[in-house]
């Protein structure tokens, strides 16, 4: 909960808005066909302050780390994580998902590839929300099910 007395939110909550911002710099860079580095990440932050309302605060410091973590996890292995998604999109061209689903999966998919402290079920739970707030309930009901059916696959390889 957020708590006015410091003005600050739990880690969890900077999380959350970690991976809201890291989908929306991941679409504005797929919407422009580059990867820029971590250093045009401060700029995209001030062209989104007043959408996400952020201040300059500790929570805002951490969900901006947490996000160019994120998207660097993204930007190192995109194809392997365009092709785990692809693999789960049954019947679905990458192409064909809507650039915010896309890259909602990717986020989620690079944390749980290179966040392992993160649960799986924290993640697609995530996307899946960040999918309803951004794309709608249908969106969050695919999302579900690709990142379930890639956390299931994966749990078989890893004999879980």
């Amino acid at each position: 909960m957020h708590n006015p007395a410091t003005d600050e939110m739990p880690p969890a909550h900077s999380k959350r808005l970690g991976r809201e911002l890291a989908m929306e710099f991941l679409f504005a860079c797929e919407s422009k066909q580059e990867l820029p580095g971590a250093a045009e990440f401060d700029v995209f932050l001030e062209s989104v302050k007043e959408e996400f309302l952020l201040e300059d605060n500790r929570n805002t410091r951490r969900a901006k780390d947490y996000a160019v973590r994120l998207y660097e996890a993204v930007a190192c292995d995109q194809e392997k994580i365009d092709g785990i998604i692809s693999s789960h999109c049954r019947n679905w061209d990458m192409a064909r998902l809507s650039g915010v689903d896309r890259n909602i999966m990717r986020v989620a998919v690079a944390e749980m590839i290179a966040f392992p402290e993160v649960p799986a079920v924290v993640s697609i739970d995530e996307a899946v929300e960040i999918a309803r707030d951004f794309s709608g309930v249908e969106a969050g009901n695919f999302i579900n099910g690709v990142l379930n059916s890639i956390k299931n696959s994966e749990n078989k390889k890893n004999g879980n």
